[in-house]
């Protein structure tokens, strides 16, 4: 089987349009949410992480011709790509673009009008943002609830591994809007205090946006030292919007990805819903890994959705480069209802292997262990 590797990287979020100034504000325990106070998102005054899409527009070539959803994976893209060897406008190349909702926005604003009907759909903005960079293969969009990033590397990673491709940028993004917040609401799954992942007084989840792009390559360097080791999904079909109470797609997926092998990190969902982190729990648990060093990103970014699982991955790789362990921001006293080891305080820690995992709405879980060497 042939070696994956992560050839580049970018996070565009409320931290920070970089991967280093994130990993920056992270090291220092600065958080992304603040409450916000906006009529045209929610009546209710709620902890949100914003991109400062001011600053973003002076860095995007006419920006004015796209969308908040586009300029974030534009931003995001072109930045990963500088520097780098990858063409993406290669045959050779494929672009893979992961979201949850898009230009869902458009339902509720005046840009509407501005942009077209059909802009809403995913395929449409995903060629939107692909002419931008005049790729010549048609983008591929994957969007399953909360685990699309994760999804997203995983099948770059066998379609990589296949030879179908010698590259594979694999892009997320996803924004806050009326339309996310008020399905969120319905299901009275969101905290008016920046959430609090593990926690036994968690109440909900915080919303988040931002982009987050990984490009993958067949082509080993000396710089990249990073690979993508595999990845698996599995859906229980527990419930439309609840979890396993025994995680069964989640142990599924992770020991499918792990066997028998050991793994020294674990970045997890931890979204801060009593369900969701209870559910971990267990996986975590069934799967022998309760001693393994575990955290959440979430009080950080907040929930990014179709980002989530690429921006919290590339964090990951970052812990590992450095051997780093990030403190799990508004995780203080643990209440889940089986013992994990949640990391409270940034420390050294040898890293040679670490496995993301994601849940996500319609019972979907999914696992990606990426190694060093």
């Amino acid at each position: 089987m042939k070696d994956i590797y992560v050839a580049a990287e970018n996070t565009t979020t409320a931290l920070g349009f970089d991967t280093q100034t994130l990993i920056e504000n992270i090291k220092n325990g600065v958080s992304g949410l603040q409450l916000i106070d906006n009529i045209s998102l929610s009546k209710e005054v709620l902890p949100l992480a914003l991109v400062d899409f001011e600053s973003l527009d002076s860095k995007i070539n006419n920006s004015y011709l796209y969308t908040r959803f586009e300029k974030l994976l534009i931003h995001s893209i072109a930045h990963a790509l500088n520097g780098s060897d990858i063409d993406i406008s290669s045959p050779d190349t494929l672009l893979v673009i992961t979201t949850t909702k898009g230009n869902i926005e458009l339902l509720h604003t005046p840009q509407k009008e501005k942009f077209g009907n059909e802009r809403i759909l995913l395929h449409k903005a995903a060629h939107v943002v692909a002419d931008y960079f005049h790729t010549v293969n048609k983008p591929l969009v994957i969007s399953n609830a909360c685990i699309s990033g994760i999804l997203g590397i995983v099948y770059a990673q066998r379609l990589l591994q296949q030879g179908v491709y010698k590259n594979v940028v694999v892009s997320g993004a996803d924004v806050i809007s009326k339309f996310v917040i008020s399905g969120f609401q319905s299901f009275k799954s969101l905290s008016h205090t920046p959430c609090k992942p593990f926690d036994s007084e968690r109440v909900g989840l915080s919303l988040g946006e931002g982009a987050g792009t990984m490009v993958l390559s067949t082509n080993k360097t000396s710089e990249r030292n990073i690979r993508v080791v595999r990845g698996a999904s599995a859906n229980d079909a527990n419930h439309i919007s609840g979890p396993s109470r025994t995680a069964e797609g989640l142990f599924l997926a992770i020991s499918r990805v792990l066997g028998n092998e050991s793994v020294d990190y674990i970045s997890a969902h931890g979204t801060a819903t009593p369900y969701n982190d209870d559910m971990e729990s267990v996986a975590i648990n069934r799967a022998g890994l309760a001693a393994v060093p575990v955290n959440s990103f979430k009080a950080y970014l907040g929930h990014t959705l179709g980002a989530a699982g690429i921006i919290e991955a590339i964090i990951g790789i970052e812990s590992m480069k450095r051997n780093e362990l990030f403190k799990s921001l508004g995780s203080e006293n643990i209440g889940v209802v089986e013992p994990i080891n949640v990391i409270k305080e940034n420390k050294t820690h040898s890293i040679e292997k670490f496995l993301k995992i994601g849940s996500g709405f319609g019972g979907c879980n999914a696992a990606v262990l990426f190694q060093k060497g």
